[in-house]
């Protein structure tokens, strides 16, 4: 059976921390799909097109990445796809306390069947956020130095 990991997220840009929290998780599944969650009642900042295409441009070079989008429940999507894992990337304690009830929750409605795996973010990136680059962006501020290699953010 393969070991297939969803790494769920807004991605709203994606960000040098996520592309370092996939590239690190590589050697532990054989295919990982990053899953752009799409709420019909809430805009992102940039398109969910323009995300996907970053997210795909970014990791281009790797075969065994795949980007989707769904909407619902981040356990139901896991299911859909044979998803035995949620890969989850863990900035500060904060991060941790939200994600842990989050876990906790979704092995109780998996049955124990969908364990979440969390990798502390480099320390070097762990004041990089998507909500901030969006700011910096909003007010004209040089984004480059925090998302992917090759991305130029846009409207």
């Amino acid at each position: 059976m393969k070991k297939i990991a969803v790494f769920p997220g807004s991605f709203d840009p994606i960000t040098i921390g996520h592309e370092s929290i996939v590239k690190r998780a590589l050697p532990m599944f054989d295919k990982i799909i990053i899953a752009v969650g799409f709420n019909s009642s809430k805009e992102g900042f940039f398109t969910l097109k323009k995300r996907i295409e970053w997210i795909k441009h970014t990791f281009k070079d790797y075969p065994n990445i795949s980007v989707d989008t769904y909407e619902g429940l981040t356990i139901d999507y896991c299911k859909k796809v044979d998803a035995k894992y949620i890969l989850r990337g863990l900035r500060t304690s904060t991060d941790f306390e939200y994600e842990r009830t989050i876990a906790q929750n979704n092995r109780l409605i998996s049955d124990d069947k969908i364990e979440s795996i969390f990798l502390l973010t480099s320390p070097e990136l762990t004041a990089i956020n998507s909500s901030i680059i969006r700011e910096i962006f909003h007010h004209g501020g040089a984004t480059s130095i925090f998302i992917p290699k090759g991305i130029v953010l846009e409207k």
